[in-house]
């Protein structure tokens, strides 16, 4: 994400009127569309595309490039880096033993590396690593950790190789 004294000089970001964005660590040439709640303590990077209907909880870092189709919920501790792809109604979870009214001391950090791309419908469990560049099937639920540069797929998810060649 750029400095804030690179900000002054970059495009702002666009936010649609619909869109309750409570964070001022927007990046320039970011686009939120409408029924999106963004949490003051979020950050999002700079050319990124947050479509409609996602949430973006506080404790929640998102690089630069970064597109969040719709439906996505970004729960705290999630990070997320440049030039990934999330899917829509991708899910992440962040707590390991969910209870009601009961938090716990702090939630799982979840990361997804560089480039690495979530199919729709996808669930990733907390506490797991994406690695860069890594592929992760429509509908598919990550419960562990995934190497970079792989194509996973499954409940669970499992291994299928090398992330094909894009044709």
């Amino acid at each position: 994400m750029s400095s804030s004294a690179d900000d002054a000089s970059q495009p702002p970001p666009q936010i649609h009127p619909l869109a309750d964005v409570q964070s001022p660590r927007i990046g320039p040439r970011t686009r939120v569309w409408q029924f999106c709640v963004i949490l003051p303590g979020a950050r999002i990077g700079a050319d990124c595309n947050v479509n409609a209907q996602v949430l973006v909880e506080n404790d929640v870092v998102v690089g630069d490039r970064v597109t969040l189709k719709s439906g996505v919920q970004l729960w705290d501790g999630l990070r997320v880096e440049d030039d990934v792809f999330i899917g829509p109604n991708a899910t992440f979870t962040n707590d390991r033993l969910p209870r009601s009214r009961q938090r716990p001391e702090s939630f799982q950090q979840t990361v997804i590396e560089r480039g690495a791309s979530i199919g729709a419908n996808a669930t990733i469990l907390g506490g797991v690593r994406i690695g860069a560049g890594a592929l992760i099937g429509a509908g598919s639920v990550v419960t562990k950790d995934v190497p970079a540069g792989e194509l996973w797929v499954g409940n669970p998810a499992r291994s299928r190789g090398p992330v094909p060649a894009k044709t």
